[in-house]
């Protein structure tokens, strides 16, 4: 097996011991050697593990004390994907802020009034979709797309949609974990949309690029409970 898919193995059995252990934050994690003994691989994909887990705010290192759980992954994402695609799914962000912002940022500059009147299409689509209770994960990737065109560069939209499949994800998990909480996840989700949507049409490249970075970090937040 791959050394990439071994780490995502011991990504996934982490997540697993979390879950089934029923760890609540705060909790330490078995030792990388213990984790290395369960899994059956070497403490170097361990760490691997532990490293893409912290990163995506997961888990926490404390020098000389070991892992910790930082937050719990929400136990609807099962529903959305497997748990070994889930190291992947969560390593897309790490592009898609470095993609999606500079899109963003790049709209608000070279953007037509054909292609912001489209992205304002796709925007009210969008909030008729997550005022109403059904999916919105269409709609949701619809004008994050739209944005991407209007950077007037096809390598960004063939770069958009390679990603396609890990988009799609987490949109529908993220849309469907807000929906079980409190009526104000989905007011910000929507409220997140709409500062980008804003910043594009005033032509505000820097304020796009951040407010795009401001909704993709919250957006992985949302995955945890």
């Amino acid at each position: 097996m791959q050394e990439g898919r071994l780490a995502d193995r011991a990504y996934a059995g982490i997540i697993e011991i979390i879950n089934a252990e029923d760890l609540e934050i705060g909790n330490r994690l078995p030792s990388e050697a213990r984790l290395a003994e369960m899994f059956g691989i070497s403490r170097t994909m361990v760490r691997e593990a532990l490293v893409r887990l912290a990163s995506d705010g997961i888990t926490e290192a404390r020098r000389g004390a070991g892992s910790f759980v930082k937050r719990r992954p929400s136990m609807r994402l099962g529903s959305h994907m497997q748990m070994m695609d889930l190291s992947a799914t969560m390593g897309s962000y790490e592009v898609r802020f470095v993609l999606e912002a500079e899109a963003a940022r790049l709209a608000a500059m070279r953007r037509s009034v054909e292609q912001m009147s489209a992205i304002q299409r796709a925007m009210d689509n969008l909030r008729a979709a997550l005022i109403s209770t059904g999916p919105a994960h269409i709609e949701d990737m619809l004008l994050h797309r739209s944005i991407v065109l209007a950077t007037a560069n096809p390598v960004f939209l063939s770069c958009f949609d390679h990603m396609h499949e890990e988009v799609d994800r987490i949109m529908r998990a993220g849309v469907d974990i807000s929906r079980s909480r409190a009526t104000d996840a989905i007011g910000a989700m929507l409220s997140e949309h709409e500062m980008i949507v804003e910043a594009i049409k005033v032509q505000d490249g820097d304020g796009a690029a951040l407010a795009m970075r401001w909704h993709l970090s919250q957006g992985r937040k949302r995955l945890m409970p």
